[in-house]
């Protein structure tokens, strides 16, 4: 059996755009699956996760706080508890538009690196 903890044992990495993104299951973890990758994220106050689009389906599920987000041309406000399901190829993103910090968890498939981390991180994305 493997067992992590999300906090304690995965520093993640700080993205420009505002948030903190640990990987938990799949590519740079200790606990990995063959088919998905699944990952939390805490977005920061304005923070966000920038529009981008990969051959990846998704969901994203909202722990706590709320925000605005973009699927394809619609735009709706989340918050805790939603889940919002991501087709491939679709641009997409989130805004965390709170004062507290807004966490979620993200789950793709199939598992890969997501293109868009390196393209945030080099400046491509805002």
């Amino acid at each position: 059996m493997n067992i992590i903890n999300a906090i304690r044992d995965r520093e993640g990495t700080e993205f420009p755009a505002g948030r903190r993104t640990r990987v938990l299951v799949g590519v740079d973890s200790p606990l990995q699956a063959q088919h998905f990758v699944q990952g939390l994220v805490m977005i920061h106050p304005n923070g966000s996760i920038p529009i981008h689009a990969h051959e990846t389906e998704e969901t994203y599920i909202i722990l706590s706080g709320h925000g605005i987000m973009t699927v394809g041309e619609e735009e709706r406000e989340v918050d805790s508890h939603d889940i919002v399901y991501i087709p491939p190829f679709v641009d997409h993103g989130l805004r965390n538009t709170g004062v507290v910090e807004m966490s979620m968890i993200f789950v793709y498939a199939p598992s890969m690196v997501a293109e868009h981390w390196a393209q945030e991180t080099s400046g491509q994305l805002r």
